[in-house]
């Protein structure tokens, strides 16, 4: 598909702009908002909210960047259904999972794998990673489909990216090989294998790097002109520290990172990775990779934007980190102590506020509103937080 030939609308550039400020660590006009939506909380919302059936957070906030996601199914595929009735379904995705849906319940379980075994994985091929489908053609996917809500048929990621990009900065995104192992063979198989097979398995993440690297480079061309910015998805850690040992991450899984992240360069993107949990032994290997910024930065994991800040300086932007906890309580006072506190990781730029993971049915749409107007409020240049403004760190 050819490049945009209009002029982009002013909207979008300003946003566009004051979210590239913020990660060069610029202070822009304010401090750039955004989240990831549970569709249980945006339900609650509209409700709580009074707003009409097709209204969603990103247009009634006018947030700033909106990150999408093309197929990255291993087997481009229609879900094959194995049960379904008024309270759950059953389906096997493109990633040969076997996954139980229950309506009343916010993520999917999983049931099965198709790829069993640690041999099965050795020999395992996927579709090209460059196959069109992924890009321009509608149909089935796990990530889109499969999550906290369900969905067949989702539409072709190019023309969902080309709705959004007259209104906000738009990413693109691609999963990295934990990620993709996670939704393969289970985290379970997955560590279990690192730990018996090491070097063999090293082997598989050098051959799935390969794909979804290349995979990112299909999608940054594919979406060439549309796209602001790039998200690497790589979950590889828990509440404590990395699931694997950092020698480990740093030998096989973070060569895959580096190819990913150059591409991005290459074409002038910004470059966001999300990665939860506990991620303290690795993130100075993100700021040698040249990642702009880190999300989702968990509370629940043991980390702080404003420690971070003190620790790292202006190398690495922060996106997140504002304790999802704290906003399911409702309470006012804790909310508002929450927000500003964590503003104080945006001076001298370098910040994006965010929820430290996303945001859930449990929290409220009022508090939610509450949430964006105190951002909006507080959140602008020079920053001014009142009683919970703290002393800037030394240099």
């Amino acid at each position: 598909m050819a490049p945009p030939t209009t002029s982009r609308p002013q909207r979008a550039q300003v946003k566009a702009s004051r979210l590239r400020k913020a990660l060069r660590h610029e202070e822009p006009d304010r401090v750039p908002i955004s989240d990831f939506f549970w569709g249980g909380f945006t339900r609650r919302w509209r409700r709580e909210l009074g707003l009409p059936g097709d209204a969603d957070p990103y247009h009634y906030y006018d947030l700033d960047f909106v990150v999408t996601t093309p197929n990255m199914d291993p087997w481009i595929r229609p879900f094959e259904t194995v049960r379904e009735d008024q309270t759950e379904v059953v389906v096997k995705t493109g990633y040969g999972a076997t996954l139980r849906k229950r309506f009343d319940l916010p993520m999917p379980e999983p049931l099965a794998w198709d790829v069993a075994t640690f041999e099965q994985l050795e020999r395992v091929e996927f579709d090209s990673p460059r196959d069109r489908r992924r890009f321009f053609a509608g149909g089935d996917n796990q990530i889109a489909g499969v999550g906290d809500g369900f969905e067949r048929n989702s539409p072709p990621w190019l023309d969902t990216v080309r709705s959004l990009w007259p209104d906000f900065a738009v990413f693109g995104s691609m999963t990295e090989v934990s990620e993709c192992l996670t939704r393969l063979v289970g985290q379970e198989n997955a560590l279990l294998w690192m730990g018996e097979y090491p070097e063999r398995m090293g082997a598989v993440i050098n051959r799935l790097g390969a794909f979804y690297a290349e995979s990112a480079e299909a999608a940054m061309e594919a979406g060439d002109g549309w796209l602001d910015g790039f998200v690497i998805w790589g979950d590889v850690a828990y509440k404590r520290s990395t699931f694997m040992s950092p020698r480990y991450w740093r030998q096989y899984f973070k060569p895959w990172v580096r190819r990913m992240v150059e591409s991005a360069r290459r074409r002038g993107l910004m470059v966001i990775y999300h990665g939860c949990g506990n991620v303290n032994a690795i993130l100075e290997d993100f700021i040698e990779l040249g990642v702009d910024g880190y999300n989702p930065l968990e509370a629940k994991a043991g980390l702080d934007v404003v420690e971070l800040r003190r620790r790292y300086g202006h190398r690495l932007a922060f996106c997140g980190n504002s304790d999802i906890r704290v906003w399911e309580s409702g309470d006012p006072a804790a909310i508002r102590r929450e927000v500003l506190r964590k503003l104080n990781a945006a001076r001298g730029g370098g910040y994006v506020f965010m929820s430290d993971h996303s945001v859930s049915s449990s929290v409220s749409g009022h508090t939610y509103d509450a949430i964006v107007k105190l951002v909006r409020e507080h959140g602008r240049y020079p920053l001014a937080l009142g009683e919970f403004e703290l002393p800037e760190p030394a240099e």
